[in-house]
């Protein structure tokens, strides 16, 4: 039996990680794709990548509720290998109403595939330090992407990058068919009660903070290439952005690794939404490169470390693996609507809106937080049947 704690098992989650997030890593790539190879405008292209995302979404809600009856490597094999004939098939053709089509089903497929991925960490010894193993492996395939993706798209046209996505979700696919792990049951309060009992109040407090961060991170994200382009920069300069973003991804999983007993949760899931606006607002007005390019290049490494951080949390106060198995429809719910709000604020106000946006809806992720903390008040009695408590976290 394949469990959390070998090394296959690992290597199949890393995987998973790496194809179910494909969008934390291609957005740029993506968007920008569709509107300088397909000639979409920014509004069409952010909907084509809405529609994977809402397909996610929907997918990871209704699996979520039944996590624990799922057979994961069943589910995430199937997934992946339907993701993949998707974009297979996307890469075939220019007709906007059919790739859209192929969106939707290829978000739905990799959606179910995800929900058992992270459910699955979640049910893991260390959760919060397997979560930030799963980031490290992203970190590397961000790399890899960002300094292929865009050149084999500039030679080879648009439909590579399809082509592209289908043989990560290939790959997905083949190594949960080979190594998909079984969740662990490491103590007999994850095998009984806890299944049936409802979530904590301080879960939907996470799962906003995480939607909004979601949504700002794919808002921004979408066209973090586009505004790089159309403010003059260059295509070699802002490819040399996406390539240093993905070295700088490597880091923060492994940092909130190292950190997850050093620095309070509670204070990391505060600033994580602030220092994001920050850098949202920079990247969206400065005119010159240099502000632009900092920003950009440790942009996604915000996310990745307050996620970590959450992940954790979320796992503590739900050991059930419910709660994160619905981990796509937290993150993609906000993302889903990130590119077509994205694209949406470009063509009526410009880029800088995507900054205006961006302090509104952090100030309600910080907002959202604060309220995990401040759920400790909670009866400890909830605590006993459901796991620790907020004021147990560190």
């Amino acid at each position: 039996m394949i469990t959390t704690n070998s090394l296959r098992g690992r290597i199949a989650l890393m995987t998973g990680h790496c194809a179910g997030m494909v969008d934390l890593v291609a957005l740029p790539v993506w968007v920008g794709t569709l509107m300088s190879a397909y000639r979409f405008d920014p509004q069409q292209a952010g909907l084509l990548a809405t529609l994977f995302l809402v397909g996610a979404v929907v997918s990871s809600l209704v699996l979520a509720p039944f996590f624990q009856r799922l057979h994961g490597r069943t589910v995430a094999t199937m997934g992946f290998s339907c993701a993949a004939v998707g974009f297979a098939a996307a890469a075939t053709t220019t007709d906007f109403d059919m790739l859209a089509l192929l969106h939707l089903g290829s978000g739905l497929a990799a959606g179910a595939a995800l929900s058992v991925t992270h459910g699955t960490i979640a049910r893991s010894p260390n959760p919060h330090r397997l979560f930030a193993w799963v980031g490290i492996a992203l970190g590397f395939f961000a790399i890899a992407f960002l300094g292929v993706a865009p050149s084999l798209v500039a030679i080879r046209g648009g439909p590579v990058l399809f082509q592209v996505f289908a043989g990560v979700m290939a790959v997905g696919a083949l190594a949960a068919l080979l190594a998909f792990p079984v969740p662990d049951l490491p103590d007999s309060a994850r095998a009984k009660g806890a299944p049936a009992a409802p979530l904590p109040v301080a879960i939907w407090w996470g799962v906003l903070g995480i939607a909004g961060m979601g949504l700002v991170q794919s808002m921004t994200f979408s066209f973090l290439e586009r505004v790089g382009s159309d403010r003059g920069f260059g295509m070699e300069a802002v490819m040399g952005v996406l390539i240093a973003l993905g070295v700088v991804n490597l880091f923060p999983a492994a940092l909130a690794a190292v950190l997850e007993k050093r620095w309070p949760a509670r204070k990391v899931l505060v600033v994580g939404p602030a220092v994001q606006a920050l850098l949202v607002v920079v990247m969206m007005n400065s005119p010159v490169f240099a502000p632009y390019a900092v920003a950009a290049a440790v942009f996604a490494a915000v996310m990745i470390f307050t996620h970590t951080f959450a992940f954790g949390v979320l796992a503590r106060l739900d050991p059930s693996g419910r709660a994160l198995a619905a981990t796509p429809a937290m993150l993609m719910f906000g993302a889903a609507i990130g590119p077509i709000l994205g694209g949406t604020l470009v063509k009526g106000w410009g880029y800088g809106s995507i900054g205006v946006a961006a302090l509104v809806i952090d100030g309600l992720a910080v907002s959202a937080f604060a309220c995990v903390h401040r759920a400790r008040r909670a009866p400890r009695a909830v605590g006993a049947v459901h796991g620790p408590s907020a004021s147990d976290l560190p």
